[in-house]
């Protein structure tokens, strides 16, 4: 039996997973608002593009949509932005 091609939407959510990850990685070592903004947009990209790879349903809101697993990274994701959005004021302040 053949193997089964694999479908490129599963590669594009695995690039920008990666990318999720890369910049999650840019911001705790060197907190700028430009990472802030990239990993936040990196956020909201991946949860609306995480299809092929989205895991189980943690919270159902109706039976076609509901919280998936790899949802929890977008937060994770946006949380860290936050955080390295006050980390570069709060150390621009003590620079001034």
């Amino acid at each position: 039996m053949p193997d089964q091609p694999v479908d490129p939407s599963v590669f594009h959510a695995m690039v920008l997973m990666n990318l999720l990850f890369v910049t999650g990685a840019w911001c705790l070592a060197r907190p700028t608002y430009r990472a802030a903004g990239v990993l936040a947009t990196t956020s909201v990209a991946w949860f609306m593009w995480n299809g092929p790879v989205e895991g189980r349903v943690l919270i159902s809101i109706n039976i076609n949509h509901g919280f998936t697993e790899s949802d929890i990274l977008s937060i994770l994701g946006v949380v860290i932005a936050a955080i390295t959005f006050a980390r570069t004021r709060e150390r621009r302040r003590y620079e001034e």
